[in-house]
């Protein structure tokens, strides 16, 4: 799924670059571990869309009303996931990454 979905290949790239930054940021094993859930989450929404969409592609090519519905449901779910992910990656980076730069750090 991360190589072979268009989101799961920016997926693939984000997580090490929010890794990299807290690595830079010097966050606390607190920190690391909501990241940590937060990237795992958006990860496992994602996988789980691919699933829906492909089973929904497997029992009908046809556009279908509540296939449509599952689909976009499924996809509201990554983005909800995604969404969180990036408010906690901002509130815990924002400032340890501010700091760094200004000095503080």
């Amino acid at each position: 799924m991360l190589w072979e979905e268009p989101s799961g290949r920016v997926h693939a790239v984000a997580v090490p670059l929010v890794g990299a930054l807290g690595m830079w940021a010097e966050l606390g094993r607190a920190e690391w571990a909501m990241l940590a859930l937060a990237a795992g989450g958006v990860i496992a929404a994602e996988a789980l869309n691919t699933a829906v969409e492909r089973l929904a592609d497997r029992i009908s090519l046809e556009q279908e009303e509540a296939l449509r519905v599952v689909k976009d449901m499924a996809a509201g779910g990554v983005l909800a996931a995604s969404v969180a992910a990036a408010a906690a990656g901002a509130a815990l980076l924002g400032p340890a990454c501010w700091a760094k730069l200004a000095g503080a750090g």
